[in-house]
């Protein structure tokens, strides 16, 4: 069925749950994960700079560092074999697929908070993006609000 399955993760609770459904995917599946997190490339803002490249990047780079042990720990943790990936891309939409197509992904798993309305289009969503664009197969995960599923509630 599916031999590899690339899962994004932006450090959110939800995305944190997402990680733990495709983990226990995957290995239903005997499948490898690859997991991906993206930042967005430094920009510098003429008016008055709050950042550097390199305090930018080094910060980015940490937090990247921690979300991507979260999945690898997971991911060990269930005897899945996991690589991560963090790229720098403009539209993190856009390095999703990528990361997928060179990777050899035939399934992306991630979340989508379920946002609608005006929200949705103001704030916009980069799983609508993968699922518009994407060639591959999109297993998005979602949780009705204020209600954890089963397989987390606390027993």
């Amino acid at each position: 069925m599916y031999k590899r399955i690339l899962i994004p993760t932006d450090g959110s609770e939800l995305s944190e749950r997402a990680v733990n459904y495709g983990i226990d995917f995957a290995k239903a599946a005997n499948a490898q994960v690859t997991a991906i997190t993206v930042s967005t490339p430094f920009h510098a803002v003429a008016f008055e700079p709050v950042d550097t490249l390199e305090s930018f990047t080094t910060r980015m780079s940490r937090v990247a560092a921690k979300w991507l042990a979260y999945v690898q720990d997971v991911a060990a943790a269930a005897g899945v074999s996991c690589e991560t990936v963090h790229v720098q891309h403009e539209h993190p939409y856009k390095a999703i697929i990528d990361t997928a197509t060179d990777r050899g992904c035939d399934l992306i798993v991630m979340a989508s908070h379920g946002r609608r309305g005006l929200s949705a289009i103001v704030l916009g969503s980069e799983t609508v993006k993968v699922l518009t664009h994407s060639t591959i197969p999109v297993l998005v995960y979602r949780e009705k609000p204020g209600k954890l599923p089963p397989y987390f509630a606390a027993s």
